[in-house]
């Protein structure tokens, strides 16, 4: 029986077990036998293995993270790890290795198709939503609905206290996640990556609110937004395997300087990894779902180098390099909707 390879890589999001559930029941339809190899491309180095049946994803399809487990691991970061995963691919005796994991991932992927194992299908995900050739990643839609959900909570207490609150939401270089559940959320001030922060500005816009009697602001903040006269805000320098600092804190630095200049209390909520767990949303359930049939067929079809993708309602394929090759940042259009509402 020919033999399926799928791996979850990257930050865990809400919609990876219902891929790896379709991937195993459409599989097993035509005939393979689904090998999950457990936390990312670690897994594929040391061999770590195991055989997903239909008992190993019932009940599966409304558990947020993968119950394969995910790792931030790169093969090309540890001299001896490419080849302990190519060694390990042929002694697994995969036809094909179904990728699903967003930016890092993919690139890995990308480059593995070039380096010797070339029978790869990849399926995108990020709840950041920058990945190209694609209208919405999975666990976009969850992570969207939990910062609107806390937004809305924060609202109350914010009313109640007159105080100014500042939400820090995830966005490495897309304000995706910032921008909408800004705008669901009836945030007053939206800060994203790709605008430079001038806090010059945002006093202005809440001392309007307060001279036309608003006691209170919410101010939506991506995690990679940047002050016009700076970097990054990070937690620590410290850099993962794949170039990354840990990012946080702008929240904390804005919230800072909006009390300084205004005199006015201000408070911050970081809703850090909240945003990755919980329960997928109907919709990252079914986009899951979709998008694990679709790459079983495309190993069936032998389409490899190719990434799933949704385009309009339609599920379609694109190659992997032209996937990663640029980020997908935000809407500007979008941004210009949610200025509308500054202030």
């Amino acid at each position: 029986m020919a033999r399926i390879g799928i791996l979850t890589g990257g930050g865990d999001c809400p919609g990876l077990n219902p891929v790896i559930r379709a991937v195993v029941r459409k599989g097993i339809n035509e005939g393979y036998e689904i090998i999950g190899i457990k936390n990312g491309w670690k897994g594929l180095i040391e061999n770590d293995t195991l055989v997903l049946d239909l008992g190993a994803v019932s009940g599966i399809l409304p558990k947020g993270g993968t119950i394969l487990g995910t790792s931030r691991t790169n093969p090309y970061k540890k001299e001896g790890d490419l080849q302990k995963a190519k060694e390990n691919f042929k002694k697994l005796g995969l036809e094909a290795l179904i990728v699903v994991g967003g930016e890092d991932t993919l690139g890995v992927a990308s480059k593995l198709i070039k380096d010797g194992i070339s029978n790869i299908v990849s399926v995108p995900k990020t709840i950041d939503n920058d990945l190209s050739s694609t209208d919405y990643t999975f666990g976009f839609d969850t992570a969207l609905n939990t910062a609107t959900e806390c937004i809305d909570r924060l609202h109350t207490t914010a009313e109640s206290h007159h105080r100014i609150m500042v939400v820090e939401v995830m966005g490495r270089h897309a304000g995706w996640i910032a921008i909408e559940s800004g705008i669901a959320g009836g945030a007053d001030i939206i800060l994203i990556p790709e605008v430079p922060v001038d806090i010059e500005e945002v006093c202005a816009l809440i001392k309007k609110r307060h001279q036309r009697g608003k006691t209170f602001s919410i101010i939506v903040v991506a995690e990679g937004a940047k002050f016009k006269e700076g970097t990054m805000v990070t937690q620590e320098e410290k850099l993962d395997e794949f170039g990354h600092v840990r990012l946080g804190g702008i929240g904390e630095r804005l919230a800072q300087e909006i009390e300084k200049r205004t005199g006015y209390e201000t408070r911050v909520s970081v809703l850090g990894h909240l945003q990755r767990g919980g329960t997928p949303s109907a919709f990252d359930r079914i986009l899951g779902t979709r998008f694990g049939v679709k790459a079983v067929e495309l190993v069936k079809n032998k389409k490899f180098g190719r990434m799933v993708a949704l385009t309009g309602n339609k599920i379609i394929d694109v190659p992997i390099e032209e996937a990663i090759k640029t980020l997908k940042t935000a809407d500007m259009e979008l941004y210009e909707i949610a200025k509308v509402f500054f202030g």
